[in-house]
């Protein structure tokens, strides 16, 4: 296998220019482009960190507030009166502020930017709000309650917020999946087919589940009138693989009552030193704000006082994830400096703007971080030589394959201090990306075969997130990835990715998006992928796909895509983002369509919708954390994908015209 690993490989391959149906417009200069993306480029490098690295705001919905809230009446609970008033109560008034602000007119709460109303958000709202002092009377409370009826009142939510609830009476505990701490001890590494996220998520929630106490509410409030009089409280699935599950469930409740304390207390320790192993050398459990909380809750009920080292620690770092201003209170899921940062200096570096000053001290920052340990994902790779890279500051159990390769992209343009220790790196985390192929030839997030998809029956399974399968877009990059540092479309790796992804593609030429909204990234990524690997093979379906971004080209030249499109499962068309169009020139121009009419009118909408500083607006949402539950804003996203787009386009209008290619 033929394995090129300095940071002077050649650029991606490009299909050769084609000749779309579409309307010859004027081509807009590389200069004029140039011009464009280095006023954005001298404001986004100066964003960076004097450690190195760049990192933006990363933001999700109204439920994060309103679980910060929900964690502060458990870690202080009302006084013998029922009086609240927690040390945290500044930080939870600014907390309730910011849900109030983030009502919709309807009454609801939405997951997405823009979007309706959803159960849970609402659900969540509404109860916080009465839970802070909001009168059940006030005009807001009034519309929020009548619209939860109308979604089908609690019943309706999911389980992780029914859970959520159950730890204070307010929703019954008996009508909860449970989740059983036996788990951890039962043969055959049970928990290591489910996605890392689920894992970090229920391994808390199981013993805070067996340990099974509540804490009061202020002034013992309850929200009985969210509960819809003629819906079942009863767990239930409409398949028959669901109601097996179910009945499982029971079971499981039955074992929680006559369990033998012998096993349960097992269950319990192996749980307990599951959980904080993963808490070492990381910004909290999975890094991530569902299981940081619950790691929080499950420490307390274990009995760990508040002086103790490992909860101080845990409940820093996930207060260390809230944005907080002088009247507001924002929460971020996570953080996102590798993922930052592998952007930027990759876009930076496509434009030819790269400072070498600076990409030395990001290079560095990017080499400590290199992920040296095994993880989950060495479950199912035990001989696999640990590297990559996590998505977060820290997170040594979870290094992702989306990032890895996107790490190994940026360090094409950036030289670190100690050029033998980046090879010696890079060489790592190639090594590692192909040995975490899965067997259907494409990449996952975080494991291998990761796939089983009965467990999207188990009652607990609807936050839509029980499995982390392989997906186009990420098996996309990592072709370019590995392409970029000599890859053939020979190479057995390679070749399977390409099947991977002809296989994947949908029949209208587009491709699914799981990490980012929703088939215009999918697609962006799975063109460049295939076009990177210059396998003859995969000129049609390029074409195809190229074809399908031009049909949905919005009217004023950009590109636009709600979270719609999760529910749907087809193109839901949105308002012009300047991500989006980012995207979707990107894809076109590897595609070989740089002179169409389409990229043309794309790149000047981007050029026309610059802000005077050299950034772009963005309301809309663009990213995923869990499609149809979760979504995420990446507030650097609308800054460095139009960077990268019109750099793309530059570069590769310098290099035809240079070839003597007709330009009109």
């Amino acid at each position: 296998m033929r394995e090129t690993l300095t940071p002077t490989s050649k650029p991606v391959h490009v299909i050769e220019e084609t000749a779309p149906a579409t309307q010859t417009v004027a081509h807009i200069s590389a200069s004029e482009v140039r011009e464009t993306a280095l006023r954005a480029a001298l404001t986004l490098a100066s964003k960076q960190d004097a450690n190195g690295y760049w990192v933006g705001d990363l933001t999700g919905d109204s439920t994060l507030q309103s679980d910060y809230i929900l964690l502060q009446m458990w870690l202080y609970p009302p006084d013998e009166d029922g009086v609240w008033n927690p040390p945290t109560m500044p930080r939870v008034r600014k907390a309730a502020r910011a849900i109030l602000d983030a009502q919709r007119p309807d009454g609801g709460w939405s997951i997405y930017t823009p979007g309706p109303a959803e159960i849970n958000a609402t659900v969540r709202a509404y109860a916080m709000l009465k839970m802070t002092g909001l009168s059940v009377d006030d005009p807001r409370m009034r519309r929020a309650r009548d619209l939860i009826l109308k979604m089908g009142g609690i019943q309706a939510c999911n389980s992780y917020t029914k859970i959520n609830y159950s730890l204070f009476d307010l929703f019954p505990r008996k009508y909860c999946p449970t989740i059983p701490p036996e788990i951890l001890i039962i043969p055959g590494n049970l928990l290591y087919e489910m996605s890392s996220w689920t894992r970090t998520i229920i391994v808390p929630l199981s013993i805070i589940q067996a340990i099974g106490q509540t804490r009061p509410t202020p002034g013992g409030m309850r929200i009985n009138e969210l509960m819809h009089p003629r819906r079942k409280l009863a767990l239930h699935r409409r398949d028959r693989i669901g109601n097996i599950f179910i009945k499982a469930d029971t079971l499981f409740k039955r074992w929680e009552r006559k369990s033998v304390k012998k096993i349960r207390g097992r269950a319990l320790q192996e749980a307990e030193r599951w959980m904080l192993n993963r808490l070492h050398f990381s910004d909290g459990l999975g890094a991530i704000y569902p299981s940081m909380m619950y790691t929080i809750i499950a420490m307390d009920l274990l009995g760990y006082e508040r002086d103790h080292p490992d909860l101080i620690q845990a409940i820093d770092q996930f207060d260390g994830l809230m944005l907080e201003q002088e009247e507001s209170l924002i929460f971020q899921p996570c953080k996102s400096p590798l993922w930052d940062t592998a952007n930027t200096i990759f876009a930076l570096g496509e434009l030819g703007a790269a400072d070498h000053a600076r990409t030395t001290e990001a290079a560095d920052w990017i080499l400590d971080r290199e992920i040296r340990r095994k993880g989950d994902w060495a479950a199912k790779r035990p001989d696999l030589t640990p590297s990559g890279w996590a998505f977060e500051f820290a997170n040594e159990f979870y290094p992702d394959m989306d990032d890895t390769a996107l790490v190994l992209m940026a360090l094409l343009h950036a030289r670190a201090s100690d050029p033998e220790r980046q090879a010696r790196v890079e060489r790592r985390a190639v090594r590692w990306l192909l040995g975490m192929q899965s067997s259907d030839g494409g990449w996952a997030a975080f494991d291998v075969d990761n796939n089983w998809e009965i467990f999207n029956s188990i009652p607990f399974a609807d936050h839509n997130a029980m499995l982390d399968p392989t997906c186009p877009d990420i098996t996309g990059r990592v072709l370019e990835s590995l392409c970029r540092r000599g890859f053939k479309p020979t190479d057995s790796p390679i070749a399977r990715g390409i099947d991977f992804l002809l296989r994947s593609q949908e029949t209208n030429g587009s491709w699914f998006g799981r990490w980012g909204v929703n088939y215009v990234y999918g697609t962006f990524l799975s063109i460049r992928g295939l076009a990177a690997t210059g396998a003859s093979h995969a000129k049609t379906a390029i074409a195809h796909a190229a074809r399908w971004l031009r049909e949905v080209q919005n009217a004023d030249g950009g590109w636009g895509e709600s979270c719609l499109s999760y529910e749907t499962k087809r193109f839901e068309p949105a308002e012009s983002t300047p991500t989006q169009t980012a995207w979707a020139i990107m894809g076109l121009i590897a595609a070989g369509e740089i002179y169409s009419s389409a990229v043309q009118q794309g790149i000047r909408w981007l050029r026309e919708s610059q802000r005077p500083d050299g950034t772009w607006d963005e309301s809309v949402t663009t990213g995923t954390g869990f499609p149809r539950v979760f979504y995420l804003h990446y507030h650097l996203y609308r800054n460095y994908f139009p960077i990268l787009a019109l750099g793309t386009y530059a570069k590769h209008f310098e290099s035809r015209t240079a070839d003597g290619a007709r330009v009109q």
